[in-house]
């Protein structure tokens, strides 16, 4: 698989139609969605039906007239979501760029993720509302020989909960701060490779959330619990935050907290090694805190692992054909592109 992406030709895997550009009402629509970037433009790909989506399941609940917090709150992130995207839109059409449009730009593809990956959580459902949790259940105990999510209870401890709930629940930070320290240190080719991957991964990581929809263990498997997960003030935050707003979630496989977190140390270890050391502690217990905390099961962690690998080998062919691309389309250099 990864020989096939290193020497895959991306223009015969992603043909580009040529014939379009002969319609002038085709060309001009092109030439606006290559001002995009490739992350740009792929989140404008999710924004449109997660926003159809959201709006669906609030007119849902609200012809009962009990419309969930965390479904109005959807609806208030799609307003916020396509707010920045109107930024990066015209912000793209400007000649002249000032340093603080310029980033605004590098780092808004990045706040429209977080908004999707939320409110795909709640509305997985609405979408496909299968569910391969038994079989990942039996497939971790076919590897193992127990159960990993119940076998853990024995290791519970408040503190550890508590440290292990610090490493979860700040896990988009991780990644953003590393493309905080490479923009800033002026790595701005390491920062755009590395956003852009980080970016690509969590958008395969939602198509996959729909194919394959899981609910994961601490709902799955709530009856077998024997244990409470006491822990202090960060454990009760993220209670409140992901066992209360995203209690109808299906997003588990693959596991983007773990997909992320190689990912960025990946690109940490190549391009901000100081870095690496530093989170690298904090990435081992995010990993270990998926199954601790009941957030995932095993072979989530072996998917996302799977997926984070894939995307940092296919993330470079897929920008240099998106570049391509719009330089035949735009009829000059595309500006900021890898």
């Amino acid at each position: 698989m990864l020989n096939w992406i290193k020497t895959a030709d991306w223009k015969k895997v992603f043909p580009y139609p040529d014939y379009l550009l002969k319609y002038e009402a085709m060309k001009r629509y092109l030439k606006n969605i290559f001002r995009l970037r490739l992350e740009e433009a792929t989140a404008l790909v999710f924004l449109v039906p997660s926003a159809l989506v959201t709006f669906f399941a609030y007119a849902v609940f609200a012809s009962s007239e009990r419309v969930p917090r965390y479904i109005s709150g959807g609806v208030w992130r799609i307003a916020a979501a396509i707010a920045f995207f109107v930024i990066i839109y015209f912000s793209a059409r400007l000649k002249h760029k000032s340093k603080i449009i310029l980033f605004i730009r590098e780092v808004l593809p990045f706040v429209l993720v977080i908004a999707v990956y939320t409110n795909l959580h709640d509305t997985i459902a609405f979408v496909n509302s299968g569910n391969i949790a038994p079989f990942l259940i039996k497939l971790d105990k076919l590897i193992f020989g127990v159960n990993p999510v119940l076998w853990a209870e024995k290791f519970y401890n408040p503190i550890l909960t508590e440290i292990f709930s610090f490493c979860y629940l700040n896990f988009f930070w991780y990644s953003f701060t590393l493309g905080l320290l490479l923009y800033f240190g002026k790595n701005y080719n390491e920062f755009r490779t590395a956003m852009i991957g980080i970016v690509l991964l969590f958008y395969a990581g939602y198509f996959l959330y729909i194919i394959f929809p899981t609910i994961p263990p601490r709902i799955m498997l709530k009856p077998y619990f024997t244990k409470h997960l006491d822990g202090a003030f960060i454990t009760k935050l993220s209670d409140r935050i992901v066992n209360v707003s995203f209690a109808t979630s299906r997003a588990a496989f693959p596991s983007l907290h773990c997909g992320n977190t190689l990912l960025t140390l990946i690109y940490a270890f190549k391009y901000k090694r100081p870095y690496f050391y530093i989170f690298l502690p904090i990435g081992i217990g995010l990993i270990l805190g998926t199954v601790y905390l009941r957030h995932h099961y095993v072979v989530d962690i072996f998917a996302g692992f799977a997926l984070a690998i894939i995307v940092f080998f296919a993330a470079p062919k897929i920008t240099r054909q998106w570049q391509k691309w719009r330089d035949s389309v735009i009829s000059k250099p595309a500006d900021n592109m890898l």
